[in-house]
């Protein structure tokens, strides 16, 4: 089904949760429960229950607001971080009331904030990246804004790329791997391009996702003294920790080839697992379809497509994530799947190539 209008489902999933997760710093009670149960038992009953089928044939045209909607949401972010910080140190909510806000603004920060925070680095327009790095910049996590474009999209789906979790590897240790490898990456690949570019007199980089992120933490103090700084360092390391782990199970197992030279074969629809599940595909603006994005990082999220050729999850992005929780029941479910995509690329791979 294509209409016009499909840009509202993607406003109505992603939005819905910024007015019950207001609603649970102000109030607690009932809402927080609201909160958490949106983003959690909701989306995935409505991913089981509904489906949803678009193409559109014309992405550009149909999606005009798109841009205006990630503006949206990382201004609701802005919003929301400061008031459960607030929420979270204040002592004004129950213990059990405070544990459904942390996990609930952590899940939303951690699938939407930095879902929309993705999307606005890879547009053209300046004020879009610098939007979204700052999004990471107030997780504590600005060097992604580096690391996921220059080093990520060049080598994922390989060995060089600390992001992609080769075969048997648990997320507990991909977990650092990912964060420390990406930062050092990062830096270096940044090092690398000031001076080819002989741009080193210009404001590093890393010092603004530095500064900013301790400006970050003074603003957390001036709210919650030091419980306030406790609590947003928590909430941004469990919003962080949930986008290494979509980084874990979209590139989980799977390798890319290279030649008798060494070089890479191009990304391909076979080097990312995708899913096709409606809801928290809106919610997520279509991060879930991930080999699309890959192969075609500046298309706007109304615009991804999926496709059967595509490595696809058995279930949505949010409940593998949590099954990769678990490595054994994990590596039951996936190491199959990942040997079969190997095994098919294997069949089609020319001659002189290895994985």
């Amino acid at each position: 089904m294509t209409t016009p209008h499909t840009i509202r489902y993607f406003a109505i999933a992603a939005l819905t949760p910024v007015g019950l997760l207001a609603l649970a710093s102000l109030f607690g009670g009932l809402w927080s429960l609201l909160a958490f149960a949106y983003i959690t038992a909701l989306a995935f009953s409505l991913d089981q229950l509904v489906a949803f089928a678009r193409s559109p044939d014309n992405p550009e045209a149909e999606f005009p607001d798109a841009n205006a909607l990630s503006v949206v949401l990382a201004l609701a972010h802005f919003a929301l971080l400061p008031l459960a910080v607030w929420a979270l140190s204040n002592g004004q909510h129950a213990w059990w009331d405070r544990l459904f806000i942390f996990f609930a603004h952590g899940l939303f920060f951690g699938q939407v904030s930095n879902s929309n925070a993705h999307e606005m680095v890879h547009r053209a327009d300046t004020t879009l990246r610098r939007l979204g790095t700052w999004v990471y910049i107030s997780l504590l996590f600005g060097h992604h804004a580096t690391a996921h474009v220059k080093i990520h999209h060049k080598y994922a789906a390989t060995e060089d790329d600390p992001n992609s979790a080769p075969l048997g590897m648990s997320y507990y240790r991909f977990l650092p791997r990912a964060w420390i490898g990406s930062f050092r990456a990062g830096l270096s690949a940044e090092n690398t391009m000031r001076k080819t570019a002989g741009k080193t007199d210009e404001l590093h980089p890393y010092a603004l996702y530095i500064g900013g992120a301790f400006a970050c933490l003074a603003l957390a103090y001036a709210i919650g003294a030091w419980e306030g700084v406790l609590k947003y360092i928590l909430l941004s390391g469990y919003a962080s920790s949930q986008l290494m782990l979509s980084d874990y199970v979209q590139h989980y197992g799977l390798r890319r080839t290279r030649d008798a030279n060494g070089v890479l074969e191009p990304v391909g629809p076979h080097h990312s697992w995708n899913a096709p599940h409606w809801f928290t595909s809106f919610m997520m603006l279509n991060a879930p379809r991930h080999s699309d994005h890959h192969s075609n990082p500046m298309t706007p999220y109304p615009a991804l497509r999926i496709t059967d050729d595509m490595a696809q999850l058995p279930r949505s992005l949010p409940a593998m994530a949590t099954l990769a929780l678990i490595p054994p029941l994990w590596r039951r479910v996936m190491d199959p799947r990942v040997a079969q995509i190997m095994d098919q690329q294997a069949a089609h791979t020319p001659r002189g190539q290895s994985s």
